[in-house]
């Protein structure tokens, strides 16, 4: 596997990724911008009505019968969060060339597949200066739905409020799929106009993974009547890492003295407790009710390390703590303690931040937090053997591996470290993860603020 970048115009990137691995070719059309309050929404509801119709193929049943055609290929979009950024995303897999029977003079299926995810979101179906009513007014209910059932799987609806408590006010804060409160507001043609800006401003990376040839992708891709089209831009997508982001130390790590000495606000439906300690930094303690059998306990870290490469300790150190199964909290928390149902920490690289994420039984919330607290001291104390680091070493090496495994996860891979500023392959990652040592765990661990601690409960 091979992987090559270019600018082929002024923000617009083209990234090819050459691999035998895989009977598949997967393209993939990434358009990045920056967080916004005004345009989340618009966002989400985009490429669900761009992909309802082209003006060749003016319904969704016309391109799935196109991808039919084109032996079972399947389209998809979504939309992410990525740092600072909203990222709407859009994929087709379709048979590589070589597995695909020669039929005389017929266009290859690697040209269809670029014709046709290009068309698809740079030549959509438009009437009179705007989208097609029908869909917009069909898609916003069914944005609407998503947004709402936002509730329903409790977990992640615990850890995006944990993210909005922390982020308040700023962009990182925001709930990635918009608010259905904006919708009614959006118009066939409002949505039209903000597309017309949306793709002359915004950065686009496009990526084509399989057992291609570059240059013949490289042609197909600028020769594309929609490229051409296309005019260099000055983009302003947010570069985050751990530089960038890197939080102010103000408890070295400690988490087992009390916070919450003073101050609470209720609201509507959740209350609110801000503590202060010597050092003024405030500890954010939410307490929501809801109709719930398990309580879900979610605790927001700041990382204070911000030297560059501190990802690859920062990552070992999550491990350690909470990411596998043989970790402080699993183990401790979980196996031993018996006080939560699942419980697993994550590392988000671009804003320097680790989620700890637990369900408990309500009545076992101050319990939890006591040993929680005590596995975050315990390893800012060096009490982790020299197995568990190399266990956690062991850990994220399988976990790169199996990207390589997938095409999409590759191209995730990617589009995150061209969003963080910089490329480190498979390869160096794996070996600055090997290179990290005890010392650099312990100032992972002694940089280590809690931040927020939201609580879900009845």
């Amino acid at each position: 596997m091979s992987y090559k970048t270019e600018e082929i115009k002024q923000g617009i990137k083209l990234h090819t990724i050459a691999t035998n691995k895989f009977k598949t070719n997967l393209l993939a059309v990434i358009i990045t911008m920056p967080l916004s309050r005004e345009t989340i929404t618009l966002n989400t509801l985009l490429p669900a009505v761009l992909k309802r119709g082209t003006v060749t193929l003016d319904t969704q049943e016309k391109i799935n019968a196109e991808l039919e055609n084109m032996y079972g290929s399947t389209f998809d979009c979504g939309i992410d969060k990525i740092g600072d950024n909203h990222v709407i995303k859009f994929y087709l897999e379709s048979l590589n060339d070589n597995f695909i029977p020669k039929k005389g003079d017929s266009l290859s299926g690697l040209k269809q597949s670029i014709n046709l995810i290009l068309d698809i979101i740079f030549n959509p179906l438009v009437e009179n200066n705007r989208f097609k009513e029908e869909y917009v007014n069909s898609e916003k209910n069914n944005i609407k739905t998503l947004i709402e059932s936002r509730i329903d799987n409790k977990d992640s609806y615990a850890l995006s409020r944990c993210t909005e408590e922390m982020y308040e006010g700023q962009p990182y804060g925001l709930y990635k799929y918009g608010y259905s409160e904006d919708l009614n507001a959006i118009t066939a043609e409002s949505l039209y106009l903000y597309y017309m800006q949306l793709k002359e401003s915004s950065k686009i990376d496009i990526f084509v993974s399989g057992d291609i040839n570059r240059e013949e992708v490289r042609d197909l891709v600028i020769g594309s009547e929609n490229i051409l089209k296309l005019k260099g831009r000055t983009h302003k997508a947010k570069i985050n890492n751990e530089q960038t982001e890197g939080k102010e130390v103000l408890f070295g790590g400690s988490t087992n003295e009390p916070k919450v000495i003073s101050g609470e606000k209720v609201h509507e439906d959740s209350s609110e407790i801000v503590a202060d300690s010597e050092h003024k930094k405030k500890v954010r303690v939410i307490e929501e009710k809801m109709d719930v059998g398990q309580g879900k306990l979610v605790m927001g870290l700041d990382v204070g390390l911000n030297e560059k490469d501190a990802k690859f300790p920062i990552a070992v150190y999550n491990v350690i703590l909470g990411e596998s199964a043989t970790s402080k909290l699993f183990q401790n928390v979980r196996e031993k303690a018996s006080l939560a149902y699942t419980i697993r920490s994550n590392y988000v690289r671009q804003k320097s931040n680790i989620y700890i994420r637990s369900g408990i039984e309500i009545d076992k919330y101050e319990k939890a937090l006591e040993i929680i607290e005590e596995q975050l001291n315990d390893v800012k104390e060096g009490q982790f053997t020299d197995e568990e680091l190399q266990t956690a070493k062991k850990y994220i090496e399988s976990g790169i591996k199996s990207v390589i495994d997938e095409q999409d996860s590759e191209i995730t891979y990617y589009i995150g470290q061209e969003l963080s500023g910089g490329l480190t392959t498979f390869e160096e990652y794996i070996e600055k993860i090997k290179a990290v040592t005890k010392d650099d765990i312990l100032r992972v661990a002694g940089s280590i603020n809690i931040n927020t601690i939201y609580f879900l409960r009845n």
